[in-house]
């Protein structure tokens, strides 16, 4: 039996793409299998075609260009970049457009807190409830030894975590929002600054013994501070949205076989 799957062949507006060419296309699109690869390389192929044909058809002279480092572009990507320049116009995002965005999502643009944190881990798998259960015990004996003597914390860790920062006396350093799991972060966050976390808080690594260190609120980023990112944003989402566009209207005008484009959501042209 044949182990090679038979494709149909890809045909734009009356051009076949080789398979061949296709095959060494297949390794500029990473995919979780062989199959996926193939269809995102001949997808890529296919718009490929699209736009060059358009190109011929609109007789596009790009005379020399060059990439974004100054290298001379080959000659198809020469004109396909002159043919995008003339029939894909993108407004520049100005700075009302610009602050809109900025006060309508404030919080993308905010630094985040930060919270030193020291912690003692008291390792157990939260499936073995005999030992996960003593863990917690011990976490609780800590805690209470803490509370008579907070200055001994660096001297339990070390003597009790099984995590590495047992070594630094349990400081874990700054600790945002994201960099732990869920039940440490709500933990820490919620406490103030040198407080200490009067219950174990349990985790898929164990049980935890947590104190707060010195805390950095976030801050508002002013609007100066962030314009010129906002803007390459809008104007690239702006130019996506263009891209799209276009090569839609070139689809449907076009008979292309063998593949179905994506186009509708977004251009795959690199």
């Amino acid at each position: 039996m044949d182990d090679v799957m038979e494709r149909a062949p890809v045909i734009v507006g009356g051009v076949e793409i080789a398979e061949s060419a296709i095959a060494a296309e297949v390794q500029n699109h990473p995919a979780p299998d062989a199959e996926a690869a193939w269809n995102a390389a001949a997808e890529a192929l296919a718009i490929r075609q699209l736009l060059l044909a358009e190109a011929d058809r609109l007789e596009i002279d790009p005379g020399e260009r060059c990439d974004a480092e100054g290298r001379r572009l080959a000659d198809d990507d020469a004109r396909i970049d002159a043919l995008l320049s003339q029939e894909v116009a993108v407004p520049v995002a100005n700075e009302g457009e610009a602050r809109r965005f900025y006060d309508q999502h404030r919080e993308r643009f905010a630094s985040e807190a930060l919270v030193e944190a020291e912690h003692i881990l008291f390792s157990a798998s939260p499936d073995d409830e005999f030992n996960y259960s003593l863990a917690v015990g011990d976490a609780r004996m800590a805690i209470r030894e803490l509370e008579k003597d907070p200055s001994c914390f660096a001297k339990l860790a070390k003597a009790k975590s099984a995590c590495p920062s047992k070594e630094q006396g349990g400081n874990l350093g700054q600790i945002g929002t994201g960099q732990t799991v869920a039940e440490f972060e709500k933990a820490l966050f919620a406490l103030t600054e040198g407080e200490l976390c009067r219950n174990p808080v349990k985790s898929p690594f164990g049980v935890h013994v947590i104190r707060a260190g010195r805390r950095v609120e976030g801050r508002q980023l002013p609007f100066e501070m962030v314009e010129a990112s906002i803007r390459e944003y809008l104007e690239e989402a702006s130019y996506r949205k263009a891209m799209a566009q276009y090569l839609s209207i070139l689809g449907s005008q076009t008979t292309i076989e063998g593949v179905e484009l994506p186009i509708a959501d977004g251009p795959l042209v690199q």
